[in-house]
């Protein structure tokens, strides 16, 4: 019997009209604020576009930005109309975001709800709505917490009640994989390790841009808050301006703590010394790196640090060494004293 004549074109066809998987990022922490988390959202939706899928990101209204906006590649980004009451987070309620985001994932035909950062309570709620869709959900934890503390403990048993049913969990790290299975209760079988990356073609060292000997610059970037470690450095500052007249400090970001560094540099009379340059954007990153010989980060709960990930391209790690535990308060210790000496 003769097969019916347009049959496979019939099939290409149907396979041109096959829907596309859509994926739904959620989290407190995205564009256009500035952060690890931001940047690693956008990112990694930028590459589900890329390899076909259909990504829309829902978060928080944020510096006059609301309803729905279009980003790169056409990615959909719902800010929702909630301010945020604490450390760019929403008020954590379980049940306010519900008709919304339901509304949301029932007119994009979400498939896959991925929820980013354990301290967003957009994302937990979201979770919850999308299992009562029946929906895959899919949590990313970015932060190491401890077990000790009243914060860390409401926070874990929140991990607990919204984690507990999940499809899986991506932690950056193997040593952050052990702390959430820890922390989450969550069996380590559905828990998977994909460490962060950047692309190391954009952040291409440029020694013309580094001050000239003696002078040794130091850049700190990161959110200027109690979690990335400014107190720390605001400690181990004013003894290394004294010790080493030539080692100066730039820091990039923004938050509450800013103001402990202000007072520092006051109390200590460091102002040509100490550099607070504010937010930066994400464009103008790779510039201040490459203007600086050392880069020092302080966070407490750093998994995986991105910035970190961004600065390996451009620094000899021979000249570093990890601090360990009794040694001083210092983030970073040198092996190579010629360094500090300009020599």
């Amino acid at each position: 019997m003769e097969a019916p004549r347009g049959g496979g074109n019939a099939q290409a066809s149907t396979r041109r009209r096959r829907r596309q998987i859509c994926i739904c990022m959620v989290s407190d922490f995205f564009f256009p604020s500035l952060g690890g988390i931001e940047t690693h959202i956008y990112h990694l939706s930028q590459c589900l576009i890329q390899r076909g899928y259909k990504v829309v990101a829902i978060t928080h209204y944020t510096d006059g930005r609301h309803g729905v906006r279009y980003l790169s590649n056409g990615l959909k980004v719902y800010y929702l109309p909630f301010v945020p009451v604490h450390d760019n987070a929403t008020l954590p309620t379980f049940f306010s975001f519900f008709p919304l985001i339901r509304n949301i994932l029932l007119r994009e035909r979400a498939d896959i709800v991925h929820g980013h950062q354990a301290t967003s309570p957009l994302a937990h709620e979201a979770s919850l709505v999308a299992r009562a869709l029946g929906m895959h959900v899919v949590y990313t934890d970015h932060s190491l917490f401890g077990f000790a503390d009243m914060a860390c403990i409401h926070l874990n048993k929140v991990l607990r009640f919204v984690l507990h049913d999940l499809d899986a969990c991506i932690c950056v790290s193997h040593t952050h994989r052990e702390n959430f299975v820890l922390r989450a209760g969550v069996p380590p079988s559905r828990v998977y390790v994909i460490n962060n990356a950047v692309d190391a073609s954009t952040l291409v060292p440029d020694p013309s841009k580094r001050p000239k000997p003696p002078e040794i610059r130091v850049v700190v970037l990161s959110r200027l808050t109690y979690r990335k470690g400014i107190d720390l450095l605001v400690t181990v500052i004013p003894p290394i301006c004294k010790k080493l007249p030539n080692v100066n400090f730039v820091i990039g970001g923004y938050g509450p703590k800013r103001i402990i560094l202000e007072e520092m540099r006051e109390k200590h009379r460091l102002q040509d010394r100490v550099e607070l340059i504010g937010a930066v954007s994400h464009d103008k990153v790779c510039a201040l790196l490459q203007s600086g010989h050392i880069f020092l980060n302080t966070s407490l709960t750093e998994s995986f640090c991105i910035a970190i990930v961004g600065e390996l391209p451009r620094t000899p790690t021979r000249r570093f060494q990890r601090a360990e535990d009794g040694c001083d308060s210092a983030a970073v210790r040198f092996r190579h004293t010629r360094l500090l000496s300009g020599s």
